[in-house]
């Protein structure tokens, strides 16, 4: 669970500090809700699709495009942004295949699969399992909500130097 809390925070610095300081340009507003969209896929892919080999390789390549899917705007961003938001963006993209893989390993444990005994002395109950993955697919479709409605039509324009 942990992947998920230190990219969650280190998103919240990214909104929060950075985006917030320096606006976003067209090419942002519309990329970083693509991003989310790719990642809240591959969330709901393990909630909705039944654990099976066939179905964890599909799952493996939605994993593989969303990992290069949010790196698409650091050709951009290096003239954007400042070194700091920069060195906050290579920690996302470590941090993105971890909880990608994270969720993988929790995905058949979730549906009580039995491929998944290892991580019985870990878990009494696997529903809990299911219900953390539908919070995070949950907080991922509200943040997808906000990029897309704050920055596309809420956000005034203002810029505060960084």
């Amino acid at each position: 669970m942990l992947p998920f809390l230190l990219q969650a925070l280190a998103i919240a610095v990214d909104e929060g500090v950075f985006h917030y300081k320096r606006g976003l340009p067209l090419w942002e507003r519309i990329g970083h809700p693509l991003d989310t969209l790719g990642t809240l896929v591959c969330m709901l892919f393990v909630l909705f699709v039944p654990y099976s080999p066939l179905a964890l390789k599909v799952y493996i390549g939605l994993a593989i495009f969303s990992s290069l899917l949010i790196t698409k705007d650091e050709f951009v961003h290096k003239e954007h942004c400042p070194g700091a938001e920069q060195w906050l963006h290579a920690t996302l993209f470590v941090l993105h295949p971890i909880t990608l893989l994270a969720a993988g390993l929790i995905w058949p444990a979730s549906q009580g699969e039995e491929t998944a005994h290892w991580l019985s002395p870990w878990i009494e109950n696997p529903s809990r399992l299911a219900l953390f993955l539908q919070m995070q697919a949950g907080a991922m479709a509200l943040f997808l909500t906000y990029q897309i409605v704050f920055w596309n039509f809420l956000w005034n324009g203002t810029v505060k130097k960084l």
